[in-house]
């Protein structure tokens, strides 16, 4: 019975030795590691249920929780730097205000942050410095709270998921990442090579789907549309609980492109009803406020679902993370759906895309 994927990534149990990870938008790489096929999905699939809260870290999630605070020591050191004095006072608070700028938080994020760790420092009558910065953890990790969501899969067969991006932001890297998670809980996956925009995109799905021994379905200089259509019908008839269709990248200043992603995503509506089930942005956390950007106008577009935030390791900009939650507070507040960040990336292994969590997040960049 297929299984969900947080339960999968906070499993205690010892994580198997990943196969060589393939370069970032590279359209090589070497063979692949010999993987067992995966097992046969049941006839039915259960409705989804909430996830079971993660039990304690074990020794891969805390290793990668370490790698994150690594990664995120450029956009934390200046922050953390503002609380090596002495004194509780307006110079402090101005240099956190233009500490959280630099890092990509965006001004109403900024503001936000502010205002909310003023009236806690008074409310706990805090004196310290180092306690400020406890506070701000506490903050930050609340207005980041409503980017947690746990993806799941088994509503329907298949579950369908649309993903998009911008070239470089590693996006069919992220599609290879997370079909591998899929397929090592038995997970039957099918890709959809309807990336034809970037030269040698389909070529390097196909070497993900070779690796992680799924199926795929691509047309060399086919209509990305129809391509898609052909990949669902396919996943319907074979019995797939996901098929995953890698959309081209794209800028969102390109209507002609955008345009093409919407009808993409009425072509898999046409497909099967209800889908794209879940219609996925990948952002590279390194470009900070042109990520959050990308993240409006995409959702504009075609209707998000979810985020995965890749390239934080070494950033200076994480702070756009907490920009992108207050605009998902805001959404929520008038009545419109979250949008979640369902994974991050700190690196190029397999193990480095991991669940998002708020309260890890705050604590790995204010460390």
């Amino acid at each position: 019975m297929f299984s969900f994927l947080r339960r999968k990534l906070f499993s205690s149990s010892p994580a198997p030795e990943p196969a060589p990870e393939l370069a970032q938008d590279s359209p090589t790489a070497e063979s692949p590691a010999a993987l067992p096929s995966p097992a046969p999905a049941s006839a039915s699939l259960p409705a989804p249920v909430a996830a079971p809260e993660p039990a304690p870290a074990p020794a891969a999630r805390s290793s990668w929780l370490q790698k994150l605070k690594a990664g995120l020591q450029r956009t934390g050191s200046s922050i953390a730097q503002v609380f090596t004095g002495t004194k509780i006072d307006d110079a402090l608070y101005e240099e956190l205000e233009a500490a959280l700028l630099m890092a990509d938080a965006g001004v109403g994020a900024t503001e936000y942050l502010l205002e909310e760790l003023k009236k806690r420092v008074k409310d706990t009558r805090c004196t310290d410095p180092a306690g400020v910065k406890a506070l701000l953890a506490e903050v930050l990790a609340e207005l980041l709270a409503p980017l947690e969501g746990s993806l799941q899969i088994g509503a329907t067969q298949p579950t369908v998921m649309m993903v998009a991006g911008v070239n470089g932001a590693g996006k069919t890297t992220s599609i290879g990442k997370l079909t591998r998670h899929l397929a090592e809980q038995d997970g039957k996956v099918l890709l959809a090579a309807a990336d034809t925009f970037r030269a040698a995109a389909r070529e390097q799905l196909a070497v993900w789907a070779d690796r992680n021994r799924v199926e795929i379905v691509s047309q060399e200089g086919g209509d990305p549309a129809a391509v898609c259509f052909d990949a669902v019908s396919a996943g319907k008839a074979r019995g797939c609980d996901v098929v995953i269709a890698d959309t081209a990248g794209r800028l969102a200043t390109q209507l002609h492109l955008m345009d093409e992603l919407r009808k993409i995503r009425r072509t898999l509506g046409r497909a099967m009803e209800g889908a794209p089930h879940e219609v996925l942005l990948v952002v590279d956390g390194n470009t900070g406020q042109n990520a959050f950007t990308q993240v409006k106008a995409f959702d504009e577009a075609i209707g998000l679902t979810g985020l995965i935030v890749t390239k934080l390791d070494g950033t200076a900009k994480g702070g756009v993370l907490a920009a992108i939650a207050l605009w998902v507070r805001e959404r929520v507040a008038q009545g419109k759906p979250a949008v979640p960040v369902y994974f991050i990336g700190v690196g190029e292994k397999l193990e480095d895309l991991q669940t998002f969590s708020a309260r890890e997040f705050a604590q790995a960049l204010l460390s």
